[in-house]
């Protein structure tokens, strides 16, 4: 596997969550920054050898915005 990605999205009770697509791999921080540090830390324990490791992590940042009209 050369990348995987995660859907990363507000958590309704603050802060941020992480979830791997296709892999079960899910993680949450308060920050972005603490986030990111989180989702490596996350990708090293769920592949433990390190040839199997992907290259590559993706966050896809989804945020829902609301406007008055």
């Amino acid at each position: 596997m050369v990348e995987i990605v995660f859907l990363v999205e507000d958590d309704p009770e603050g802060g941020y969550t992480a979830r791997a697509l296709g892999e079960s791999i899910f993680t949450q921080a308060d920050d972005l920054t603490t986030l990111r540090a989180m989702v490596r830390d996350a990708v090293h324990c769920h592949y433990i050898n390190q040839q199997n490791r992907p290259k590559l992590i993706r966050l896809h940042i989804v945020r829902d915005e609301v406007l008055a009209s």
